[in-house]
């Protein structure tokens, strides 16, 4: 882009100048600064410019001459030299003029000739161009010089940039009502004050109570409103923060006194924390409250609930599509014998079943459990990595051998495929169990079962990662679990006992073993 010498001659202005980067490029009108800096730095670690980079030039000698005297002798306009020749930028054209005319800088009148102004001379022109009520070009002619010349003077006199005519239109002077601006200053200021005290109430709010940021503070608890006042004591007035957060000077004190005592549920508070996390936060209040319940220490439901809202213990909980695997009307469906009654005066009485997938980053496993309606005991289940026949055919042939003599339950599940192929049927029919169907997409038909997905998924599935799982391993998880379902996670429905527990405890012999009613397929 540039030649050998044109670079040689930026570098050696740019020594020459002290290594003022402006004011070389503004002389020769190129390169860019950052541009001289790089030649400069070639320079300096070479000891000279390369050669190679020798460019041919965009444009030749013939077309810097012919560009500076149509400048010369047109009036010396480069704006409508460059139009009208079409090249070249207007900063190149400044270097050319520079390089091969140097004496066209010096101010000219019409006829050429170089004119000599005084300072004051060059002073008044100034004063007359600031303050011309018409065109520019009219000012240049009364002195004789061009209009480049005389903002050039201006400039340089009046040192920046940007300063047109003088307006002699004089600005309207300030209201004698001195008292009304400091008033309306004063107003202002109070507003912008108690602006920015609502702003440090919500950013109080949003980290010392959890609240969102849009919440409302009008709507907060007197204890939650003392806990903000406590925090903003030392910025804000007492008298200003009972006035925003709108709450009695007695209650407030009677919060804050409230808030200095000691904790009656500290103790309390810790089990509770405890029982979650052993329980690897799955138990809700009403669980947490029986297990305390159970320990001998008599307490009310809603102090726990409240307990588990301050600590902030929360039971995670997540909705999925479930797992469908209907195919059509592949044999007659059964009538709905269950009805959605899924209570069962006995064990054995009611059982159901349905098939739930599980999707980890290596793969699919499914769980194919039957369900007790008398207690919720798992009967028997098997875990897979294939929803196939087998899958449900050995669930069914485990519980089926844990029967009694006698014992012939009904046996309900949605309409997919699996319970409807003929190896399902002829089981069913050789035990003596009745078939019973939901209807098609009808999910509450088979509510019990898939209630019990939803808490095997909120429980132990979601909201834990499976990255570095395999399938094994998560089908030895999701065994444990369901075994911990039969022994050990209470229900409140049963007094705070577990399955099994519950069945000791009336006296009834269960059949379930520990390592019984499991089936791995592929």
């Amino acid at each position: 882009m540039y030649s050998y010498e044109d670079r040689m001659r930026a570098v050696n202005l740019y020594i020459k100048y002290g290594k003022r980067a402006t004011v070389t490029v503004r002389e020769l009108g190129y390169p860019g600064r950052r541009t001289l800096h790089q030649w400069y730095c070639e320079y300096l670690e070479a000891g000279g410019l390369h050669k190679q980079y020798l460019k041919k030039p965009k444009y030749s000698q013939s077309q810097k001459e012919a560009a500076v005297n149509y400048y010369l002798e047109h009036g010396r306009n480069i704006t409508q030299t460059a139009k009208v020749l079409g090249y070249p930028a207007r900063a190149v054209l400044r270097g050319w003029i520079r390089e091969l005319a140097p004496e066209a800088q010096n101010p000219r009148n019409k006829s050429g000739s170089v004119v000599q102004l005084t300072p004051e001379q060059k002073k008044d022109a100034v004063i007359d161009l600031c303050t011309r009520q018409g065109p520019a070009s009219v000012i240049a002619a009364k002195h004789g010089v061009s209009r480049y010349s005389l903002y050039k003077w201006r400039k340089s006199l009046l040192k920046t940039k940007g300063v047109g005519r003088i307006s002699k239109r004089q600005e309207p002077p300030l209201p004698d009502d001195r008292d009304l601006l400091l008033a309306e200053l004063e107003s202002l200021k109070q507003q912008v004050y108690r602006q920015q005290m609502e702003l440090d109430i919500l950013r109080m709010a949003s980290e010392l109570l959890k609240k969102d940021q849009g919440t409302d503070y009008q709507e907060l608890t007197n204890r939650e409103k003392a806990i903000l006042i406590g925090a903003l004591r030392n910025e804000y007035s007492l008298r200003e923060l009972l006035k925003t957060l709108s709450i009695p000077k007695s209650s407030y004190y009677y919060q804050f006194a409230a808030l200095k005592r000691s904790d009656k549920h500290a103790t309390l508070r810790e089990e509770v924390k405890q029982i979650f996390l052993n329980n690897k936060k799955r138990y809700g209040y009403r669980r947490i409250h029986a297990v305390i319940r159970s320990g001998g220490l008599v307490v009310s439901e809603k102090v726990i609930r409240r307990l588990m809202r301050e600590e902030q213990l929360v039971v995670p909980f997540k909705r999925r599509r479930s797992y469908s695997s209907y195919m059509g009307e592949i044999s007659p469906a059964v009538e709905n014998l269950i009805d959605r009654d899924f209570h069962a005066n006995a064990p054995n009485q009611k059982w159901v079943t349905d098939l739930t997938e599980f999707g980890l980053p290596s793969g699919k496993v499914f769980l194919s459990p039957i369900i007790d309606c008398y207690d919720g005991m798992v009967v028997s289940w098997t875990i897979g990595t294939s929803p196939n026949a087998d899958l449900v055919n050995e669930m069914l042939d485990v519980a089926i051998s844990s029967l009694t003599d006698g014992e012939h339950p009904i046996l309900h599940s949605d309409r997919g495929a699996h319970y409807r192929w003929p190896g399902w049927i002829e089981r069913m029919q050789s035990a003596g169990l009745t078939r019973s169907m939901s209807k098609k997409g009808c999910t509450p038909d088979n509510a019990a079962c898939e209630g019990f997905f939803g808490r095997v998924k909120n429980e132990m599935f979601y909201f834990e990662s499976w990255q570095d799982v395999s399938l094994g391993e998560f089908i030895d998880e999701l065994d444990a679990y369901v075994k911990w379902y039969n022994r050990e996670r209470i229900k409140v429905s049963l007094g705070g006992m577990s399955p099994l527990n519950y069945r000791q405890s009336i006296g009834l012999s269960s059949t379930y073993k520990a390592n019984s009613g499991i089936a791995y397929t592929g």
